[in-house]
């Protein structure tokens, strides 16, 4: 990834317009850093602009120009919430060439993914599933749960009856991973983490099989009615 500088939220047009500036300088750098050079990384640009769309346009321009291995889009993981994280992705990703891989930094919720995907991004990162795992929860096939609650003190069911992760398996119910966190104990993150990270495959890869069968918006339609808390 090239340095790039990922404005705040909210903030001024200046703030912004600056942070474009040197974002598109230090690509400059990087891009003349990387020529003739024996290491075969794949440079990638990264799109900065907050939420003003004409600003994302002109970066998203700059870095299509350059023909690089790959494209970002970064700083809309910063506070800006769902909706303008969806009208900055859906605005930004046509811009870049989709024969090139398309990367959407630090977005790490499910609904984020679906709605992304759908935008025509290809990658992504994020700390989500295991940060979530650590503080007791669990996304599953209904949507998320608080293994923490007093709820699941006596529940007997694995962590999601469709699952079929390690943490899934028999022995691990909801009642006891709520008493390894009552415990204090650090299985009770692993196992939440075991689960929460092959809940992203899966869902990644269900995401997959769809675009392949052309049923991706049957796919996403389905899955916003999964309840999201």
């Amino acid at each position: 990834m090239a340095f790039d500088e990922c404005s705040p939220f909210p903030a001024d047009a200046r703030t912004l317009r600056r942070g474009v500036r040197r974002t598109l300088s230090w690509l400059d750098r990087c891009v003349r850093s990387h020529e003739g050079s024996e290491e075969r990384q794949a440079l990638f640009g990264i799109v900065q602009g907050g939420v003003d769309l004409h600003l994302r346009k002109s970066c998203a321009d700059a870095l299509a120009s350059l023909d690089l291995p790959g494209y970002a889009i970064g700083g809309v993981s910063v506070g800006e919430g769902h909706e303008w994280m969806c009208r900055v992705t859906e605005h930004t990703a046509p811009l870049l060439p989709e024969t090139k891989p398309r990367y959407l930094m630090g977005v790490g919720l499910p609904e984020d993914l679906m709605a992304a995907i759908g935008f025509g991004i290809d990658l992504f990162d994020c700390v989500i599933p295991t940060s979530y795992a650590r503080s007791g929860v669990a996304f599953t096939a209904r949507g998320r749960i608080r293994l923490t609650h007093r709820r699941y003190r006596r529940d007997a069911y694995p962590i999601d009856t469709s699952c079929d992760c390690a943490a899934c398996g028999p022995g691990f119910s909801r009642a006891y991973l709520h008493h390894l966190f009552a415990a204090n104990e650090v299985l009770s993150a692993v196992l939440t983490s075991i689960h929460n990270v092959h809940f992203y495959q899966r869902l990644m890869r269900e995401a997959r099989e769809a675009i392949v069968a052309n049923s991706f918006e049957e796919f996403l339609a389905a899955y916003g009615d999964t309840p999201k808390t």
